[in-house]
């Protein structure tokens, strides 16, 4: 069963932002099933190597959005970007020393951070770029 299921209330209306969010999604719901499976770290790591390359890939993707339409929020959206990457970045670091384990606690943080940052920060985001004709 997945951990988040894509629906509409999570579109931020710009196509491509919403195509990276499914992925990242996907990813999240696919780290969930390998430890819900029990598959080894080296499975996990791999999972959880890719969610955190395709993060950074995502934010760097939205934050040339930002600079390139002169968005307002960019400071606060950014701080919320590096925060999380930091964090991601810590739980990859003990997890490939064997300092960590994927659980659920941290499958659902994982779900809420970018639930909440999805449907507060990101649909903010779209919305001023709906305002600017970018679809």
């Amino acid at each position: 069963m997945a951990l988040i299921s894509w629906s509409n209330m999570l579109s931020t209306g710009v196509a491509e932002q919403d195509t990276q969010h499914k992925k990242l999604i996907d990813l999240i719901n696919q780290l969930n099933d390998a430890m819900q499976a029990g598959h080894s770290a080296d499975v996990l790591g791999k999972v959880l190597t890719e969610l955190v390359n395709y993060t950074v890939l995502h934010f760097s993707y939205e934050e040339k959005l930002m600079a390139q339409h002169k968005y307002e929020d960019t400071p606060a959206h950014k701080a919320e970007h590096a925060k999380f990457v930091a964090t991601a970045g810590d739980l990859k670091k003990k997890f490939d020393a064997g300092n960590a384990v994927i659980s659920v606690e941290i499958m659902n943080f994982l779900r809420d951070w970018l639930t909440n940052h999805i449907m507060k920060t990101d649909k903010k985001l779209g919305q001023a770029l709906n305002k600017l004709g970018v679809k």
